[in-house]
């Protein structure tokens, strides 16, 4: 399939358009206005939205990622892949995590690294077809939550 990779930026109306629905469907508690200001935030630390679009112009998946100096060095993490329903096991997926391999190596990065949900068995396939391998628990608090 071939898809056009393009970096848009939170001033670019596309991201409202075609990214931000797209991120929404991993993240259905964040609402239009909710995805917009949580990009312009993201995007001055460093998120970049990559959109992958076919010859017709259509939003078919995105990676929301960033190249992070940690003291396990230098890194490109994932925070969102998807691809739209409709694409599903056609590529785009792919194409998308070719790309960030491909980015990984241009940044000088020695992994790429990234967190799925437990239950979201099909993104662990997924990602184990792309030899990554379970590396870290991650751990959370939600500190509105708390008692003590």
């Amino acid at each position: 399939m071939e898809l056009t990779m393009t970096d848009l930026t939170p001033d670019d109306p596309a991201l409202a358009t075609d990214v931000g629905p797209l991120i929404r469907t991993l993240r259905p508690g964040l609402d239009a206005a909710g995805f917009l200001e949580f990009a312009a935030v993201a995007h001055l630390q460093g998120l970049v939205f990559t959109a992958a679009y076919d010859p017709a112009g259509r939003c078919l998946g995105v990676a929301a990622h960033r190249v992070l100096a940690t003291s396990r060095g230098r890194l490109l993490f994932v925070d969102d892949l998807v691809t739209a329903p409709s694409a599903r096991s056609a590529g785009v997926g792919a194409r998308l995590f070719d790309e960030l391999r491909q980015r990984a190596l241009r940044a000088g990065c020695l992994r790429i690294e990234l967190d799925t949900g437990t239950a979201n068995l099909g993104a662990q396939r997924f990602y184990h077809a792309r030899r990554m391998n379970i590396v870290a628990l991650h751990f959370a608090l939600d500190v509105r939550r708390t008692c003590d």
